[in-house]
C-alpha cells in the first residue's frame, strides 16, 4: 500500500499498485466504491498484463483518509488524485475511471493535462444535476447531518448488497459531500472538458442504461462512444470481456 498527502493537515490518499511498463493505468472508482474491488479483476486479465497499474481510493472512500474539514468537491478530489500521480512519479498516465471517478478524471485532465494521456470513462457523470434516479441525487437529497444520522443506513438498505458492500466503508459525511459536489458539477462542465480534450478518449455506456445523451456531439468531438451489450452501470462486472477490450484499445 502507498500513500500521499492531499491537504495541508497531513491527510493521506492511498492506493495499491502492481509493477509493469508505462504508461501506467490508474483506476478510479465511483461514488461509494473502491478501485481494487471494481477493477483488479480487469487489470489482471492477460490482455492488460505487464502494465503498471494503480488502484486509487478517493478521499473518504476505502482505505484513504476521511478528514472532517475536507470539502470532497470534484476539484478537490481531482487535486488529491494528482497528488497520487505526482507521488508515483507519473505523467501521461491512462485513467480508467467509473461514474463519479470519471468526472474526477475529467477535472484532473483539465487542471493537470500533463498527467493524462488517455481516458477510458465508464458511464462517467458529464453533467451537473443528474436525474432523481441517480444514486448521487438520492444521497444529496438529505441534509448532511440527517444523512450522517440515519440517512446513510437507509441508503445502504435501498441500494442493495453489492453497492452497499463498499458504500458502508465510505465515511457518511464524505459520501454526502462527494454526492453534493458531483451534482454541483465543475467549471467548465465535465461534458465541455471531455469534448475539448485532444487525448484518446473512450466512453463506455451500458446497453441497459439507455442511450447516452449528447452522443453525436461527443463523437463529433472525437470521443469513441461504445455501447456495451448486456451491461448496466457496472460494465466491468456485467461484461468484463468488452470492458477489457476497450481498456486495451481493441473494443
Amino acid at each position: 500500500m502507498k500513500q500521499a498527502e492531499f491537504d495541508d493537515k497531513g491527510s493521506r490518499i492511498r492506493w495499491t499498485e502492481t509493477p509493469g511498463e508505462e504508461p501506467a493505468r490508474v483506476y478510479v472508482h465511483g461514488l461509494g466504491s473502491m478501485s481494487s474491488v471494481y477493477h483488479a479483476h480487469i487489470a489482471a486479465r492477460p490482455e492488460l498484463a505487464g502494465r503498471r497499474s494503480l488502484f486509487v481510493d478517493l478521499p473518504g472512500h476505502g482505505i484513504s483518509d476521511r478528514p472532517e474539514h475536507y470539502g470532497y468537491s470534484l476539484e478537490e478530489n481531482a487535486d488529491a488524485l494528482a497528488a497520487v500521480l505526482d507521488a508515483a512519479g507519473l505523467t501521461g498516465a491512462e485513467l480508467v475511471a467509473h461514474s463519479m471517478g470519471g468526472a474526477v478524471a475529467l477535472v484532473l485532465a483539465h487542471r493537470r493535462p500533463e498527467l493524462v494521456s488517455r481516458l477510458v470513462l465508464t458511464e462517467a457523470n458529464l453533467d451537473a444535476c443528474p436525474p432523481p434516479t441517480a444514486g448521487s441525487s438520492g444521497i444529496a437529497s438529505y441534509e448532511e447531518d440527517d444523512f450522517a444520522d440515519g440517512g446513510h443506513a437507509r441508503v445502504l438498505e435501498h441500494v442493495g448488497p453489492l453497492w452497499a458492500a463498499t458504500m458502508r466503508l465510505a465515511d457518511p459525511r464524505a459520501l454526502h459531500r462527494s454526492a453534493v459536489g458531483l451534482i454541483r458539477g465543475s467549471q467548465p462542465e465535465m461534458r465541455e472538458i471531455l469534448e475539448g480534450l485532444t487525448v484518446d478518449r473512450v466512453y463506455l455506456q451500458g446497453e441497459l442504461s439507455g442511450e447516452l445523451a449528447g452522443r453525436q456531439a461527443l463523437e463529433a468531438a472525437g470521443v469513441r462512444v461504445v455501447t456495451v451489450p448486456g451491461a448496466g452501470h457496472n460494465v466491468m462486472f456485467d461484461n468484463p470481456d468488452a470492458f477489457v477490450a476497450a481498456v486495451a484499445g481493441r473494443g
